[in-house]
C-alpha cells in the first residue's frame, strides 16, 4: 500500500492535523504538549509523501491533548488512524534526518500492523526513544491500571496512602494523575433494559448521588486498602459516621458498652437520643476489663464502641483483648481510631470488627474539609451503608477530592507530628509549670504498655494540665504565637484549646470535673511546623505565667 495514496492517511492529515503556513525561520522549537512535523523544503527537499498531497511547506500539528482524546477502541485495536498517528509522531521527532520516504513510511506502518500482539502487550507504549533521550513521543495504547499488580510491591502504608483506590484500579476513565471530581446528582441509563440489568446486578453503574459517586468511591477504596478492610463507607462527618453506625448496629431495646473518656457529642448522643429507642448503655473505664466482662454477662450486648486513644486524655483500650471477650458473647467491636490514624494503629488486624475515623482530622489533614469513614467487613459495613442511604449524610465529591489530596501526604505529616508530640511531651513532663501530661508515649501513662504493643506511633496530640487555675491557663494559651485557638486537631497547623471552655463551658465546674475536665487542662494538637519553633513558642508561653 502506498502511503501517499492511503485514504486513511489522507483523512488523518485532513482531520487530525492543524495546518498553517511555514512563515517562521531559525531553529525548530518543539510544540509543548503536541506532536509536530516540520517540513522544510529548503533544508530537506520535497518529500514524495507530501508532494503527493500538495503540502510541501506546511507545519503539521496534532491537536492539544491528542493522547488523552484517543478513544478506548483506538487504543485497544490500534486502528489505521492510530497507526498513522504513531508513524507521524515518529517522523515529528526525527528533526535531523528529515521526513522518511513513502516506502519507509509504508514499511513502518506495515511493521506496526503486522505485530499487534507485541504492540498491545501489557503496559507497552509505542513511540520513538532517541539516543539523546530528548523529545520522546509516547502513545499509550492500553490503560496501564487494568492489569498492573501494584499490591505486590506496595508494602508501605505511605505508598498505599498515595496510590490505593487510584492507581490500584480507579473506576473513572481518565489519564489524569489526580482523581477527577464528578459533580453530578444522578446517573442516566441508555435504555430501560440497562436500568433493569443494573437493578438485577448484571450491569455496573451508579444511580443517584446519595448512593454513590466515582470520586467518593476512590476515597473509600483508598481507606480500605490502608486499613486492610473489605469495605469502607464515607460520610459527611465523623459524628455522622458514629451516629449512623450506632443506629444501624444497636437494635431498639439493645445494649451498648462504651468508655468514660470520649468525644462529648458522642456521649450526648448516647445519653440523650439512644434511650428514646430503649437502648441502654454501660460506661466503663478504658482499662476496666472486669466491668466489661460483667456487662457482657448481664446484658445482651450488641456493640462495644470506644475511642483508642480517647479524647482528650488519650487513654488506650487493649483492642485484641476486648475483641476476644466481646466476640465470645456475640458482640461487635468498633474502635474510633481518629487520634491514632490508620498509620499508627491497625484496629482491624487487632481483632476489631470496625474502625471509624473523623476524616476531618489527620486523614484530611489540612483543616479544610469535613468527613467521616467506617471500615470493616462487607457484611457489617453494608448494614450501615443501607441506613446511610436512607438518612442521607452524603459526602460531597469536592470534599472527597480534598480528603484524597490530603491523604497523599498522610504518612509524611503523621511522622512529623508523632515526632514533635513525643519530644514535646517529654519536655512538658519535666517542666515546673506543668502539673501533669497525658500522652501514651510516656512511660507514666496508665496504658503505655498497651500503646507500645498495638501502636507504631503515639499521635500528634498532647494533653496537659498547667500548674494554675482557669485564668492562669488562659494566660498561657493566649501567650502562644504559633497555634490557633480552635476546635479540631490533626491538621498541618497547630491548634490549642482549653476543653473546659471550648467543649464544656455550658456546664458548671462540678459537672465538668465529673467528666475529668479541669479548668487547667490544655489539649495541644501539633502540626507540621518546625519542632524548634514550636518548642520555643511553648516555652516562652510558659514563662509568662
Amino acid at each position: 500500500m502506498a502511503v501517499s495514496s492511503s485514504p486513511c492517511l489522507k483523512f488523518f492529515v485532513a482531520s487530525s492535523f492543524e495546518c498553517r503556513s511555514d512563515s517562521s525561520s531559525g531553529t525548530d522549537q518543539p510544540s509543548h504538549g503536541r506532536f509536530t512535523s516540520r517540513v522544510n523544503s529548503a533544508r530537506s527537499g520535497t518529500t514524495p509523501f507530501l508532494s503527493g498531497i500538495g503540502m510541501s511547506s506546511l507545519i503539521l500539528k496534532f491537536p492539544p491533548n491528542f493522547v488523552r482524546q484517543l478513544s478506548t477502541k483506538a487504543r485497544r485495536n490500534c486502528s489505521n488512524i492510530g497507526v498513522a498517528q504513531i508513524v507521524a509522531a515518529s517522523w515529528s521527532n526525527n528533526s535531523t534526518a528529515g521526513a522518511p520516504s513513502a516506502a519507509a513510511a509504508a514499511a513502518a506502518a506495515a511493521a506496526i500492523s503486522a505485530k499487534p500482539a507485541e504492540i498491545l502487550a501489557r503496559n507497552e507504549v509505542a513511540g520513538v526513544d532517541r539516543n539523546d533521550n530528548k523529545n520522546v513521543s509516547v502513545v499509550q495504547l492500553e490503560d496501564m491500571s487494568s492489569d498492573l499488580e501494584y499490591k505486590s510491591f506496595l508494602s508501605s502504608d505511605g505508598s498505599i496512602a498515595v496510590h490505593a483506590g487510584e492507581r490500584l484500579g480507579r473506576g473513572i476513565v481518565t489519564d489524569a494523575i489526580t482523581t477527577p471530581v464528578v459533580n453530578t446528582s444522578a446517573y442516566f441509563f441508555k435504555k430501560t433494559q440497562e436500568l433493569i440489568d443494573f437493578k438485577e446486578k448484571r450491569h455496573a453503574s451508579y444511580e443517584y448521588g446519595r448512593y454513590g459517586n466515582p470520586t467518593t468511591q476512590v476515597l473509600e477504596d483508598k481507606i480500605s486498602e490502608l486499613e486492610g478492610a473489605e469495605s469502607t463507607l464515607i460520610l459527611a462527618s465523623g459524628m455522622c459516621a458514629s451516629t449512623v453506625m450506632l443506629l444501624a448496629l444497636v437494635p431498639a431495646g439493645g445494649h451498648l458498652v462504651t468508655t468514660t473518656d470520649c468525644y462529648r457529642k458522642t456521649r450526648i448522643f448516647m445519653e440523650s437520643f439512644l434511650p428514646k429507642m430503649g437502648i441502654t448503655v454501660t460506661v466503663i473505664d478504658p482499662a476496666d476489663v472486669k466491668t466489661l466482662e460483667s456487662a457482657l454477662e448481664k446484658n445482651k450486648v450488641s456493640l462495644f464502641f470506644t475511642e483508642s486513644p480517647t479524647n482528650p486524655f488519650l487513654r488506650c483500650v487493649d483492642i485484641e483483648l476486648v475483641s476476644a471477650l466481646c466476640h465470645k458473647k456475640g458482640a461487635l467491636v468498633c474502635i474510633d481510631g481518629t487520634f491514632a490514624t490508620p498509620l499508627n494503629q491497625k484496629a482491624l488486624a487487632l481483632g476489631a470488627d470496625l474502625i471509624l475515623h473523623s476524616a476531618t482530622k489527620f486523614i484530611g489533614g489540612h483543616n479544610d474539609v469535613l468527613g467521616g469513614c467506617i471500615s470493616g467487613s462487607t457484611k457489617v459495613v453494608s448494614e450501615i451503608r443501607n441506613l446511610h442511604h436512607v438518612l442521607g449524610g452524603t459526602l460531597n465529591p469536592n470534599a472527597a477530592y480534598l480528603i484524597i489530596r490530603g491523604m497523599k501526604t498522610l504518612h509524611l505529616r503523621v511522622q512529623q507530628q508523632n515526632s514533635t508530640a513525643m519530644r514535646m511531651a517529654e519536655i512538658l513532663e519535666v517542666h515546673p509549670k506543668v502539673k501533669h501530661v497525658y500522652y501514651p508515649g510516656l512511660p507514666n501513662h496508665p496504658e503505655h504498655h498497651i500503646a507500645k504493643k498495638q501502636m507504631t506511633g503515639f499521635g500528634g496530640v498532647v494533653s496537659f494540665e498547667i500548674d494554675g487555675d482557669l485564668f492562669t491557663t488562659i494566660k498561657f494559651v493566649d501567650a502562644l504565637k504559633i497555634p490557633y485557638i480552635a476546635p479540631s486537631f490533626g491538621g498541618c497547623e497547630s491548634i490549642v484549646d482549653q476543653p473546659a471552655i471550648m467543649s464544656y463551658w455550658d456546664l458548671s465546674r462540678p459537672e465538668r470535673e465529673s467528666y475529668g475536665i479541669k479548668d487547667n487542662l490544655v489539649r495541644f494538637s501539633f502540626g507540621v511546623e518546625d519542632f524548634e519553633d514550636l518548642k520555643a513558642d511553648v516555652l516562652q508561653a510558659l514563662e509568662t505565667i
